[in-house]
């Protein structure tokens, strides 16, 4: 039999995604897919999967699911933790970054994050694919989150699990973006006081974007309205009120504001963990900066996968991944003394 967990309370803001739902933008459908798919890939890794299968995002309090059958791995990323209530009563807490294995019958209640935490499944979630993905977006109705997850037994030794040797981080200081296409919309002043100026998170955020406050942003005799025209993932439009909304997965297809800037895609992560009040400063690049930087987030993505560790909960690591790199590391002392501190001593 499959695995499979059961939905016992959903949570909230708790949504199935994957790569997103490419190739259909030209029918009005938005390419969804993680908020943070940096955090997305990374919670796979520590499952074993490839970086872009289905899993739980989760935006204000997480689920509370019950595996009906397994045994199953699940993988946790982001500052988000868990706890596993077993079917014999005993309760374990699953820290942020690392894996935890269920049995049938065995409950998993996930926390709230901070910003957005990704649950993965190894072997990924089962669920139908609609338009090319497994990605939520319900303002479609496409793939809501059913209240049984199906998915792939877990094939490996249940006893051993994995871990990160440290939170993966996304990158600080101002957002980067790039101008335009509508920069022709705003004066200089507007313009200096986009990249300039300190803008605060509003409550008026979800899955399609954000909406800033802060200093005015005033247009241009070429006005607040264009033709309507493709909008992307990162878009900054501006309306006539002059606070500008940053957009995010969910976005539309197309919109009628002039958009001043548009966030490059290493840097898009981040607004995913923005909480409202909280402040941001925009930074203008160039092409080559945008895309050294999309370098330099794949390989820092590629670093954190290769010094993932397997380890048996009581029992320290696994044999079969121990290194030199793995013993220098390790407190292999445990809490030994040399004997002649004062009770002072640190």
């Amino acid at each position: 039999m499959s695995a499979a967990l059961e939905v016992v309370a959903a949570g909230l803001g708790v949504s199935l995604q994957d790569a997103g739902r490419h190739g259909h933008r030209s029918i009005g459908v938005p390419l969804s897919g993680a908020l943070d798919p940096v955090f997305l890939a990374a919670a796979n890794g520590l499952a074993g999967n490839p970086p872009d299968t289905a899993g739980l995002e989760v935006l204000l309090a997480g689920p509370c699911l019950k595996a009906l059958a397994g045994p199953l791995r699940i993988a946790l990323a982001g500052e988000i933790g868990a706890q596993v209530l077993t079917a014999s009563g005993i309760r374990r807490a699953v820290a942020a970054w690392s894996t935890a294995t269920l049995h049938a019958g065995d409950l998993l209640l996930i926390g709230s994050p901070r910003g957005v935490g990704y649950v993965a499944l190894a072997g990924g979630l089962l669920t139908a694919v609609q338009l090319g993905s497994r990605s939520t977006y319900l303002r479609a109705g496409l793939c809501p989150l059913p209240g049984v997850l199906p998915c792939a037994p877990f094939d490996g030794d249940p006893g051993v699990e994995r871990r990160a040797a440290g939170p993966l981080a996304h990158d600080t200081g101002p957002i980067r973006a790039m101008a335009g296409p509508q920069i022709d919309h705003f004066g200089t002043a507007s313009i200096e006081t986009f990249f300039g100026e300190t803008f605060t998170v509003t409550r008026q955020r979800d899955r399609m974007g954000l909406r800033l406050a802060g200093p005015r942003l005033a247009h241009n005799a070429r006005g607040a309205d264009i033709v309507s025209d493709g909008v992307t993932p990162g878009a900054v439009q501006v309306p006539a009120d002059g606070h500008p909304i940053v957009l995010l997965a969910d976005c539309q297809t197309v919109g009628g504001y002039p958009k001043i800037a548009t966030v490059i895609r290493a840097d898009l992560p981040r607004l995913a963990h923005l909480q409202s009040g909280e402040t941001l400063r925009f930074r203008l690049v160039d092409a080559a900066e945008a895309a050294a930087a999309r370098r330099e987030q794949a390989s820092r993505l590629d670093s954190w996968l290769a010094a993932l560790r397997a380890w048996r909960p009581g029992g320290g690591m696994d044999p079969a991944e121990l290194d030199a790199a793995s013993l220098l590391a390790a407190n292999l002392a445990g809490t030994a003394v040399r004997g002649d501190e004062t009770e002072f001593e640190a």
